[in-house]
């Protein structure tokens, strides 16, 4: 049972889907935390499963008048960006659980306002680890996700079978399966840890031993004197659904961390075998509310992006209605200064081709027409944001 003797405070949501039906029914037993208003943009009729339909709403404004945090889980980088930017304007601090907005347009509102990733995804509980970590006297050097399963490709009729399963929407079991999704989670984590990555679209090494595979990341990522972000990939042996991170410290700990059954060293590793999303982002809720320092960020000034790579044959003309998740496009950690040309896949809506794109090519932007919106200029230019930044 939660314990809190804080006093309590309002918590809006953006975002109708699977995380924000849990978070709700999470807050409903939170003893500080009282839900005010939550965002969507179904039809409320339609909304039948969700745990509070008195809540819901189609209007911006009724969300943000009368709430102290905002959390932003809709999936949607355009969405998402408007409804931000929306909120931090109103200096509301914003909590997301949306890697996509944060790794395509969330650096153009650091330095604007309360702005964090929530713990409880993969990025969030890899910042939280570190941080833990490094209190322990520990340097980080590799911080990885945990994948089970891969496929660049995955065929449609599957994805709507495991989309009915798992009662999530195929756009995101589509970009669980083809790794947009991890691509997008280590970017961001490469970014606001100032990590690195070694090539692009990551190694993703495969081990059926979290211990072993971090141990032979750590290997590639030792020479660099920079820390990588990456991951591990085992499809026949399940890996803990979580992260890890391998680590040095200093060698007058090496017997010490030898007798509590870390290794004999020089790099250590530490593995959170859990990810609990909305039920440990209640934590970084709380975290906001207090004005605490943000957890996570894609930082003021990022040095690694997601491309759009081609799954198949497109033809000039072609509209892409939506890159993350799609069966036409996937997406690749990029450093920005090789690819400065590529577009970022979560500006992939409506996107119209100008010519013909190869299967496994990166898209650029000469390749397409974007639609107008918030998203698009404030990735092409940071500074199209009203206002200066604060010094939040």
């Amino acid at each position: 049972m939660f314990t809190s003797d804080s006093e309590p405070f309002s918590v809006s949501i953006c975002g109708s889907g699977f995380i924000a039906r849990g978070l709700t029914l999470a807050i409903e037993r939170h003893p500080q935390i009282q839900l005010h208003k939550v965002l969507t943009r179904r039809p409320i009729a339609s909304c039948t499963e969700f745990p509070r339909q008195d809540c819901l709403t189609q209007e911006l404004d009724e969300v943000l008048e009368g709430t102290d945090v905002l959390v932003e889980c809709s999936g949607d980088v355009l969405h998402a960006t408007d409804v931000v930017n929306a909120a931090l304007e109103r200096f509301i601090p914003v909590v997301t659980m949306n890697a996509e907005f944060q790794v395509t347009t969330g650096s153009a509102f650091v330095g604007h306002g309360y702005l964090t990733e929530a713990e409880g995804d993969q990025p969030g509980s890899l910042a939280a680890l570190r941080r833990e970590a490094v209190a322990m006297g520990f340097r980080p050097i590799v911080y990885g996700n945990l994948k089970g399963f891969l496929d660049h490709d995955p065929p449609e009729d599957s994805m709507r079978m495991w989309a009915r399963k798992q009662g999530i929407r195929l756009p995101q079991v589509t970009s669980f399966t083809d790794g947009t999704k991890l691509q997008i989670e280590q970017a961001l984590v490469a970014n606001g840890l100032g990590a690195d990555i070694l090539q692009q679209g990551l190694a993703g090494l495969k081990s059926d031993s979290v211990e072993e595979g971090a141990q032979q990341l750590a290997e590639l990522a030792l020479p660099l004197d920079v820390p990588i972000s990456d991951y591990l990939l085992s499809d026949r042996q399940p890996l803990p659904a979580g992260v890890f991170l391998a680590a040095t410290h200093h060698d007058s700990q090496q017997p010490y961390l030898q007798y509590l059954k870390l290794g004999g060293g020089p790099v250590y590793v530490l593995v959170r075998n859990y990810h609990l999303c909305h039920l440990e982002a209640l934590r970084t809720i709380c975290a906001a509310y207090r004005q605490e320092p943000p957890l996570l960020t894609n930082s003021a000034r990022p040095t690694i992006g997601v491309a759009a790579i081609a799954k198949r044959p497109l033809r000039k003309g072609t509209v892409i209605e939506r890159g993350i998740g799609s069966f036409d496009v996937r997406g690749e950690a990029v450093r920005l200064l090789d690819r400065p040309d590529h577009v970022p896949i979560g500006l992939m809506t409506n996107a119209r081709l100008r010519h013909d794109v190869a299967p496994g090519d990166l898209i650029t932007y000469d390749a397409v027409e974007l639609p107008d919106s918030l998203a698009q200029r404030v990735c092409r230019e940071p500074s199209a944001l009203r206002g200066e930044p604060t010094c939040l």
